[in-house]
C-alpha cells in the first residue's frame, strides 16, 4: 500500500515562500499521477496543483503564478513551491496520489497523505 508524507509546512509572513515535499513509498511517482489539496479552517478541501506521470502540470487559477509543481521520479518525491504567499493561502496542505479522472477531482485520488499545516499572516 502506498505512503505519503509531506514536510515543509510552517508559519510566514505575507508574501513570503515554502516549499512543501511529499514523499512516497516504492515508485508510485512513476506511474501515477499527483496532486496537492488544501484544506483552509471550516472548509471543504480543494484542489490546488496537479502533475502527471509525463510531468504535465494543472493549477487553480488562484495560485497560478505564484505556486509551482514539480515531481522528481527518482526521489519519489513531488514539491510544492510557494511564492507571494497570501493569508487565503492558509490551510492543511495535502498530497495525494491518482488513480483515475480529473486531477481536479477529490474522487480522482486514492492514496492521501496527512498533511502539513500552512500558516500566512498579514
Amino acid at each position: 500500500q502506498v505512503q505519503l508524507v509531506e514536510s515543509g509546512g510552517g508559519s510566514v509572513q505575507a508574501g513570503g515562500s515554502l516549499r512543501l515535499s511529499c514523499a512516497a513509498s516504492g515508485r508510485s511517482l512513476s506511474i501515477f499521477g499527483m496532486g496537492w489539496f488544501r484544506q483552509p479552517p471550516g472548509k471543504e478541501r480543494e484542489f490546488v496543483a496537479g502533475i502527471s506521470w509525463g510531468g504535465a502540470t494543472y493549477y487553480v487559477d488562484s495560485v497560478k503564478g505564484r505556486f509551482t509543481v514539480s515531481r522528481d521520479n527518482a526521489r519519489a518525491t513531488v514539491y510544492l513551491q510557494m511564492n507571494s504567499l497570501r493569508p487565503e493561502d492558509t490551510a492543511i496542505y495535502y498530497c495525494a496520489q491518482r488513480k483515475d479522472g480529473s486531477y481536479y477531482a477529490l474522487g480522482s485520488y486514492n492514496y492521501w497523505g496527512q498533511g502539513t499545516q500552512v500558516t500566512v499572516s498579514s
